[in-house]
């Protein structure tokens, strides 16, 4: 599933073709992590604002409309792991196209919850740090015990 906007949504004209994903990747353009110069949570945002804008998405990009599709494409990225034995899961990216799967419903989880932030004015890396300082308080590391 593209992580735009919702396909039933879409004119047929404008729909994403197979494989391309939020700021027209296909998966023909994957690399290290990383490997992008200048690659930033807001280039990022930016990219995903600019793909909707080009194909007139803004109106489908409600806060509502975002969050549900996070869900959806949680539940999807669950959907691989399913069934599979803890053993399994922790070799899941050893797979190449269940590692593909994953890598690609990352993607469409991330892409959301960016677009999500965009239209909310959340600065995302900001709101995770304030979040895991709350947690560092709620839950303090257990003290060294001394060795006898």
């Amino acid at each position: 599933m593209d992580a735009s906007t919702p396909q039933d949504e879409q004119p047929q004209s404008e729909q994403p073709q197979g494989g391309q994903g939020p700021g027209g990747q296909g998966p023909g353009r994957r690399g290290p992590a990383g490997s992008e110069q200048g690659l930033t949570v807001e280039v990022l945002m930016e990219r995903l604002r600019a793909f909707a804008a080009a194909r007139n998405w803004q109106p489908y990009h409600t806060p509502k409309n975002l969050v549900a599709a996070l869900s959806v494409e949680a539940a999807e990225l669950l959907e691989i792991f399913q069934w599979l034995t803890p053993e399994q899961a922790a070799e899941v990216m050893s797979h190449p196209r269940r590692a593909h799967q994953v890598e690609d419903e990352v993607a469409d989880v991330l892409a959301y919850l960016l677009q999500f932030c965009g239209v909310l004015g959340v600065d995302p890396l900001a709101a995770l740090a304030a979040k895991i300082e709350r947690n560092e308080l709620r839950f303090p590391a257990a003290e060294p015990q001394p060795l006898d």
